[in-house]
Formats: C-alpha cells, sequence, structure tokens
C-alpha cells in the first residue's frame, strides 16, 4: 500500500470558541493533483496552513512520509519545509521588488545560493513561464494572469516537491480562470511537484484535479477520486453547488 507523502489524522483547531476543524482525515499523495473544495469559512486556508506548518493543531497526528512530524529532528523539519511552496489567492507579489526580485526572494532568505546560482534558476523558470523580458519590470505593470505567473515561477524557483495554492483563480474571469488551470496543470506534468489546490471552481476544478476532497463544518465529507464523487455523490456535489446544507 502506497504510503501518503502527507497525512492528517483526526486534525483540531480552534480558535477561541470557533473550531474551525474538528477531525481532519486527509491523505496527499506524492505526484498528484489534489483539490480540496468547500463552501466559504469552512476552513480550507488553515487546512493548508496546517499542511505547510504555518498552523499547529490542537490535536491529532500530521505524518510526513509515514512519521509523525513532532517526531522529525529540526534538520529534517527543516528540510521537509524547504520542500513546499505556497502560492497566494492575492499572489503576495511585493510592489517595489522588481520581478526578478520578487521571483528570487526564496532564494535569497537562504545563504546556501551563491548569486550565480540564484540568477541561473531565476531565468530557468523566467524562461519556462513566458516572462523573460519581465524582469525590470514592477507587478503594478503586469496584467493579473501575467502576476499570477510570477507568483507560480516564486513558487516553483526552489525546486518545490510540493506547491500549495490557495484559491488561485480569485478575482480572474472566466477565460483567465482556464489559462491559470491549465498552467497549473501543465507545469506540475513538466516538474511533477505534488499540488494541493483549494478551490470553489466548480465543475471546472474536475478537469484538473485527480482526486478530490470536499471540506464541510470542520470535516472532510469526501475524499477520492473525481470520477467517484461526480457518480457516486450526486446528491451531495449538487446540493453543495446550490449552496445548501450537505
Amino acid at each position: 500500500m502506497t504510503v501518503p507523502f502527507i497525512q492528517l489524522i483526526d486534525v483540531t483547531k480552534s480558535f477561541g470558541t470557533f473550531h474551525v476543524l474538528k477531525g481532519i482525515n486527509l491523505s496527499i499523495y506524492k505526484g498528484e493533483i489534489l483539490a480540496i473544495i468547500g463552501k466559504s469559512g469552512t476552513g480550507k486556508s488553515v487546512l493548508l496552513k496546517h499542511i505547510i506548518g504555518l498552523e499547529e493543531q490542537d490535536s491529532g497526528r500530521i505524518l510526513i512520509k509515514g512519521k509523525p512530524l513532532y517526531q522529525l529532528p529540526a534538520d529534517e523539519k527543516r528540510s521537509f519545509q524547504y520542500e513546499l511552496s505556497y502560492m497566494f489567492q492575492d499572489n503576495a507579489l511585493f510592489d517595489f521588488f522588481n520581478i526578478y526580485d520578487n521571483i528570487a526572494l526564496p532564494l535569497l532568505e537562504n545563504p546556501v545560493f551563491p548569486k550565480e546560482l540564484v540568477k541561473k534558476k531565476v531565468f530557468t523558470r523566467m524562461k519556462q513561464l513566458g516572462l523573460i523580458g519581465t524582469e525590470n519590470k514592477f507587478p503594478a505593470q503586469l496584467s493579473g494572469g501575467m502576476r499570477k505567473r510570477v507568483a507560480l515561477a516564486r513558487a516553483l524557483v526552489t525546486d518545490p516537491k510540493m506547491v500549495l495554492f490557495d484559491e488561485p483563480t480569485t478575482g480572474l474571469d472566466p477565460v483567465r480562470k482556464k489559462n491559470v488551470h491549465s498552467m497549473i496543470q501543465e507545469y506540475q506534468e513538466k516538474f511533477g511537484f505534488t499540488a494541493v489546490i483549494v478551490s470553489h471552481d466548480i465543475p471546472e476544478i474536475f478537469n484538473v484535479a485527480q482526486r478530490i476532497a470536499m471540506l464541510d463544518k470542520g470535516i472532510i465529507k469526501f475524499e477520492g477520486l473525481k470520477n467517484d464523487i461526480l457518480d457516486s455523490h450526486g446528491k451531495i456535489l449538487k446540493a453543495f453547488i446550490r449552496g445548501e446544507d450537505i
């Protein structure tokens, strides 16, 4: 049986009296695209922060390649966290940095990389994502779609094994949403990273993800292949799309 790359077992999280995660069970497998769907305010972003280590659970376990995260030695934990990258829904680009510096930022934070290697890595990703010629421009000078490419280039510049996308198509029109989905799918296939996408784009996200996890009221209501949710959970999915209780 394949061991999940990351596994959450009975994970809970509360903020004061507000119970956000009420016993999350979720497996993420190496090399897949997993979409997490759910209504606004159901804790999808909080769940992502637990996966990447920005939040600590109140109870439950998080396993990394079968090993409890808290038992990992400090160097292994740092190595694991460096294998992860995060693409924020608003891109989180720095307006006062040019495009080159925005993409280079994760590398510049690590003194291991000499200046020439940083330059090589940045321009490699810029070429792969069609950004050559924009290096001296600033985010405000680019279109929304191009800014998404810059954010993706920054997320990929460290050669991560997993990229987490927090609603990457927020604020985009249908054509640009499709372009972003195609971009994620194309580069995930090219580079082989594991992708976790929080999304409201139903049914479009089913064209991108291999597996789906539906989060509702703090628990995972469904986790499995996209065809299974479409075939076996049609009523649940339709109710979710209509905004009804499921």
